[in-house]
């Protein structure tokens, strides 16, 4: 009797062990998924920040290194997997008003696909997905 109870455990291990990775893979992914996109979020923030104090039309090279690699040197490695120049456009300047003049900048990353670790697992595709726009705008201090 006590043989029939181990080999019973074995079984349900057997049934539910599948179910359990496909959680954690799930999990895990979802959670790299988030990272990047908050990762993508703050270094267009401080891209933006760092324009907001320049000339306008002046260090998008540097703001771009800045959302890519994280310095404004352009140095190392991309922040986040496959993210290029290509995802950051231009950034662009708007001035608004008379008194005072309000002058904002706006950066942005369009078109960065995440790509998961484990495109399937036992059977069931994750796949990659695109983020949409992530970008940030920001006043020029006065």
């Amino acid at each position: 009797m006590k043989t029939f109870q181990r080999g019973g455990a074995l079984v349900e291990l057997a049934l539910i062990l599948p179910l359990l990775l496909l959680m954690t893979f799930i999990t895990t992914e979802f959670g790299r998924a988030v990272y990047q996109y908050n990762t993508l979020a703050k270094s267009v923030r401080d891209a933006a920040r760092y324009l907001s104090v320049q000339t306008p039309g002046s260090h998008q090279t540097e703001a771009r290194n800045l959302v890519i690699y994280g310095n404004t040197a352009g140095t190392g490695t991309p922040l986040v997997p496959d993210l290029t120049a290509a995802h950051v456009p231009s950034p662009t300047w708007q001035i608004t008003g008379a008194t005072p003049v309000i002058n904002t900048v706006r950066i942005s990353v369009s078109g960065y696909t995440f790509r998961s670790l484990f495109p399937s697992v036992f059977g069931i595709t994750f796949g990659n997905f695109n983020y949409s726009d992530i970008s940030a705008t920001m006043r020029a201090p006065i």
